[in-house]
């Protein structure tokens, strides 16, 4: 069993509607990794999920405050929340929680990025982790620009190194994806499983530790339901998670 830390996949939507002369706001709050989280859980891990809008004040930014978890999930929160604790925005000190996961992966830890909005470089680029302390662990190039592909009509993944422990034995059916983060495979990194030309899995390793990219949301909308349910996305999490602690 694991301790997996899965640092952002939620939002806050505040929405106007105008009838007539009148209007009014509501309010709502979103979870996007539901699914996923159940998915890793039924294959016997630990999962807590740090809400985005608690990663700039509550995100573990020491390597001694990270090794309470086996693995942290980066999904869909850009790089400013975890180089900007709400101590340094208010004008005190603080430390940036990047450079503590990249010194707690030289170590033997483990990280997972996934894609979205905010991963990678992201929408008008403002994932920001282009040569950022997390590009240096992880197994890809972030792009310096907007990196999202929107083409729902043509993003079927293929695993293409079907004997690595990650995918093993694994169901190769990857259902359609809408969308995903272009980046760029680092040499030595080991591709396990594409989408049209681009990395759709990538795994690595830095110092002592293991990382991992799946280039794609795990919820939605670039993630739709059936992709969700999809044998090769429920036996591959739980895998991965083994994989990055080396209990393969």
């Amino acid at each position: 069993m694991s301790k997996v830390l899965l640092v952002g996949e939620t939002w806050i939507i505040q929405e106007t509607h105008i009838k007539g002369f009148d209007s009014f706001s509501t309010s709502r709050f979103g979870v996007g990794g539901a699914d996923w989280s159940r998915t890793v859980e039924a294959g016997g891990h630990v999962v807590t999920n740090l809400p985005a809008h608690l990663v700039p004040q509550e995100m573990p930014s020491t390597p001694e405050a990270l090794a309470q978890y086996d693995v942290i999930v980066l999904s869909d929160i850009g790089a400013n929340s975890l180089a900007v604790p709400l101590d340094v925005w208010l004008g005190g000190t603080g430390a940036n929680a990047m450079v503590a996961l990249r010194e707690w992966v030289r170590a033997g830890g483990a990280v997972v990025m996934c894609g979205g909005y905010l991963s990678f470089a992201g929408i008008d680029g403002k994932g920001k982790y282009h040569r950022t302390p997390v590009e240096e662990f992880l197994p890809v190039t972030v792009l310096p620009y907007d990196d999202r592909v929107e083409n729902p009509e043509f993003n079927v993944p293929v695993t293409v190194a079907l004997e690595h422990e990650l995918v093993r034995g694994l169901s190769q059916s990857w259902p359609a994806i809408s969308g995903y983060n272009r980046v760029m495979a680092k040499d030595g990194a080991q591709l396990i499983a594409t989408v049209g030309d681009d990395p759709f899995i990538v795994a690595g390793t830095f110092g002592e530790g293991r990382t991992l990219v799946f280039a794609t949301d795990i919820g939605p909308h670039w993630a739709p339901q059936p992709f969700l349910d999809s044998d090769a996305y429920r036996q591959f999490w739980p895998r991965a998670i083994d994989w990055l602690t080396g209990a393969e």
